[in-house]
């Protein structure tokens, strides 16, 4: 991969990273439940859900924040932009859709369908192959 395409990379990520640091800042300040939120069973019932959207919110971010990190640690190291599986380029239209992928999407759709797979091999012997219930 060209060095002036990891450098706009860099960049992206160093910028979707501060914005996420700053983002996480300000969602601690206003984490906390307050005393206007606990008045009635509806009120805190609002409340506690908005609190847990937040928290799911929260562990989103720090998971896209990991692979930001790995990305940068990746463009340091200079293999960002390889399948891990191929070891081939990615192709540049993939990365500029999902700047975080470490599969071409070669190697991508093969995952899925294996994952596919797998998950079809879990089904209850009750459902048909298309997820139907069988009456034997």
């Amino acid at each position: 991969m060209k060095q002036e395409t990891m450098m706009k990379f860099k960049k992206l990520f160093e910028d979707q990273k501060a914005g996420l640091l700053y983002s996480y800042k300000l969602m601690n300040e206003d984490f906390t439940l307050k005393s206007e939120d606990l008045s009635d069973e509806s009120d805190l019932s609002s409340a506690t859900l908005e609190q847990g959207m937040k928290m799911r919110l929260r562990s989103r971010e720090a998971l896209y924040l990991k692979k930001i990190d790995e990305a940068l640690m990746k463009i340091q190291a200079g293999t960002f932009g390889t399948c891990e599986c191929c070891e081939e380029d990615i192709e540049l239209s993939r990365l500029e859709v999902r700047p975080t992928a470490t599969l071409c999407i070669s190697c991508k759709e093969s995952e899925e369908m294996n994952e596919s797979r797998s998950a079809d091999g879990r089904r209850s012997k009750s459902l048909g192959s298309k997820g139907h219930l069988r009456i034997a």
